[in-house]
């Protein structure tokens, strides 16, 4: 069975200051009960911080929420795999729908910077999803195909293998509706078996794939409970400790 993980994706949001102050009340919230892979996401300037607080935490790992494709040039405002790797960055979240809707981000582009995190040994969380429109007009495995199609071209069977993806719904992305666990699973579903054609099943059967799409500690473990769903990247509700941490516990409960 693939271990459940669950990303916090504090996006622009959380000073270093406050970082700090989430992750003491989180990690005291936690416990040392069994629990998901959990994986904390913050802004750039936060990472430093986040990661001398990480680094003796076991089952807690940093992410980032983007990089460039480049290791190093003159690309202002960029930040690269290797600055990430220096400061311990395990995870780097790509092609979230807020980067390919306000920053133009490309198929192609979210390609090229997985192949530049895979190469420097970071684990992608590769993130797809259709708008409102396109579940309406019926083209939700259309959009989902073409964007796995592209955002994963080229890439062998290793590679796949070593990274994540998120199924999130755009839709469904800070307006508090949620795709119902039968909308969830039906598109995670139809995902491994676009992996599978673009593998194998053996292949697809080690990706683990994430929801996300307004994640609540109340709708955590039905989610979860759904047998293509190993994960979430949760926004909003990983801002608060107490309920990200009851997110984090919920993903392995057991529904009666």
């Amino acid at each position: 069975m693939r271990k459940k993980i669950i990303a916090a994706n504090w996006k622009m949001n959380m000073t270093i200051a406050e970082a700090a102050s989430f992750l003491e009340d989180f990690l005291l919230e936690l416990g040392g009960e069994d629990h998901a892979d959990v994986v904390i996401v913050p802004s750039f300037i936060a990472i430093p911080k986040v990661s001398e607080l990480l680094n003796s935490v076991p089952g807690v790992k940093l992410g980032a929420q983007n990089m460039h494709w480049e290791s190093s040039g003159a690309f202002t405002g960029e930040v690269s795999a290797p600055m990430l790797r220096e400061l311990f960055v395990r995870y780097v979240v790509l092609g979230h729908s807020e980067r390919r809707q306000y920053f133009g981000e490309t198929d192609e582009i979210v390609n090229r910077k997985t192949k530049a995190a895979l190469a420097a040994s970071l684990t992608p969380i590769v993130c797809v999803g259709e708008t409102l429109a396109q579940r309406e007009s019926g083209q939700v495995e259309m959009v989902l195909e073409q964007q796995l199609r592209g955002s994963l071209a080229d890439l062998n069977k290793a590679q796949l293998e070593d990274l994540v993806l998120a199924y999130e719904p755009v839709w469904a992305i800070g307006t508090g509706h949620t795709a119902t666990p039968a909308q969830a699973q039906e598109a995670h579903a139809f995902i491994l078996s676009v992996l599978t054609k673009l593998s194998s099943a053996a292949t697809a059967n080690k990706i683990r794939i994430q929801y996300g799409g307004s994640v609540k500690p109340g709708n955590t473990a039905e989610l979860m409970a759904q047998p293509d769903i190993d994960g979430a990247l949760v926004g909003g509700a990983s801002l608060e400790a107490r309920a990200f941490a009851e997110i984090v516990r919920n993903a392995v409960k057991q529904l009666p």
